[in-house]
């Protein structure tokens, strides 16, 4: 008896601890096994009482009449699929007919208590299915990045969802854009991490930060070229807007479209051209766009202010297709900014918003695509920094948060790559002039 108590109280202790450091793995031990029997015990009754389920159909019921017995129950969808992963349960599941997706979608909250997980999210695969990714403990706690990500040139694993899935910064599918956020909420760490994922590309970055180049100049060895006050920025905005230029009658020349052209062979961007003839892509780093579109009034800086929010609005409507992306980071990023930034904002379809320190912040970034991310984004605590809001213009958005990238980290990742970073003759004035790269060890990325 001394034993299995002894067993008994070494077994608690083993899941106590890896629930503590190692979640996943005590998901996998112990929640998953549990999480299983629950969701499958409960699976009709769940549905039945979340209003999941249909009558029967007609000829059942007409049957019944005939045959004098019982009169069938409501039907259930049907299970096609339950899956365990590594932060939970993936369920799929057949629609009755009559039933949509949106209904899955507002009785997640209800799924969430009744199968007793920490988070369920629906959504459509395809007509008539639904899949129910339920997650068994808090993902974003405490950050883990899984070691294979479906990361490719220019699509970037920057963070964790909250339903366990990795999410992805795709400039090739989304271009360019925004990213908001207070003081402290963690939104120079998700440039750092952007930072970290690039440097190992073959990419140019271009950096803009006005705060005297204090965020970016560290990381300053995989920069091709770096503006550090609003005077250098115009010029490395218009030295950009010419390299565009020229990328594109570079596009015209080798377009040559003739009825014996191969399809394949048409192209409106870079991507189409012949490798040798492939431009370097160029990503676009702006740490804060206030300093800017702002001016203390002199005619002098407004005319410079103009000029650069005209060449921004340029780079952003014309840019992607010469291979120009443009990361454009804030604490706020409304009309207040002065004339043009509104229109900027328009083609920014990218949206990443942490925590805000008011409701017309988050208005800024959200308020054209989810009123529900507007509402996400003012519920960020304040002692989860890098925790933010990602949703783009079709009204999708999904809670996220960075792993934390020290700075110290994201200089050694450039420090290392340093010999990847490609020379724009166009920007070869604002280079970084800087000494031996000095060899040290990569750390660990630490858990945020």
């Amino acid at each position: 008896m001394v034993a299995w108590t002894i067993a008994g109280a070494v077994v608690t202790g083993l899941a106590l601890l890896l629930r503590w450091q190692r979640p996943a793995w005590y998901w996998l031990a112990f929640g998953a096994p549990l999480a299983l029997v629950r969701v499958l015990v409960r699976y009709g009754s769940v549905m039945d009482a979340c209003g999941l389920t249909v009558p029967p159909s007609r000829l059942r019921l007409t049957l019944a009449r005939v045959t004098g017995s019982t009169v069938p129950n409501s039907r259930v969808p049907r299970i096609l699929r339950l899956s365990v992963t590594r932060t939970g349960l993936v369920l799929r599941v057949k629609m009755r007919p009559g039933q949509d997706a949106f209904d899955y979608l507002a009785s997640t909250d209800r799924l969430r208590h009744s199968f007793g997980l920490h988070g369920v999210a629906a959504c459509e695969i395809r007509a008539g299915v639904v899949e129910l990714r339920m997650t068994g403990y808090d993902v974003l706690r405490r950050v883990q990045m899984p070691a294979r990500t479906d990361a490719g040139l220019l699509r970037l694993p920057v963070a964790l969802r909250e339903d366990g899935t990795v999410h992805y910064r795709d400039y090739r599918q989304v271009p360019h854009a925004l990213n908001i956020g207070a003081t402290q909420s963690g939104k120079s760490v998700y440039q750092r991490q952007l930072v970290a994922e690039l440097a190992p590309q073959p990419v140019a970055l271009v950096g803009i930060d006005c705060k005297q180049g204090v965020e970016l100049a560290p990381l300053a060895r995989r920069l091709s070229a770096l503006a550090a006050t609003p005077d250098d920025a115009l010029a490395v905005l218009e030295a950009l807007i010419e390299r565009m230029e020229e990328i594109y009658q570079t596009i015209r020349r080798e377009q040559r479209v003739s009825a014996d052209t191969p399809d394949e062979e048409i192209t409106a961007d870079i991507w189409g051209l012949p490798e040798h003839l492939r431009p370097v892509p160029v990503v676009v780093l702006i740490d804060e766009v206030a300093e800017l579109a702002l001016s203390a009034g002199s005619k002098e800086e407004e005319k410079r202010r103009d000029r650069i929010v005209t060449a921004l609005v340029r780079l952003v409507q014309l840019g992607r297709a010469a291979g120009i992306y443009v990361e454009v980071c804030g604490q706020r990023f409304g009309s207040e900014l002065g004339k043009g930034i509104t229109m900027l904002r328009a083609q920014l379809t990218g949206r990443t918003a942490h925590r805000v320190n008011d409701e017309a912040s988050a208005n800024m970034a959200f308020a054209d695509i989810s009123p529900d991310a507007v509402l996400a984004t003012v519920q960020i605590p304040a002692d989860r920094p890098g925790t933010a809001v990602a949703g783009d213009s079709s009204g999708g958005w999904v809670r996220i948060r960075t792993p934390h990238t020290s700075l110290r980290r994201a200089v050694n990742v450039c420090n290392a790559h340093a010999d990847l970073t490609p020379e724009l003759p166009e920007l070869a004035d604002f280079r970084p002039a800087l000494g031996p790269v000095p060899v040290e060890s990569l750390p660990v990325a630490e858990a945020a």
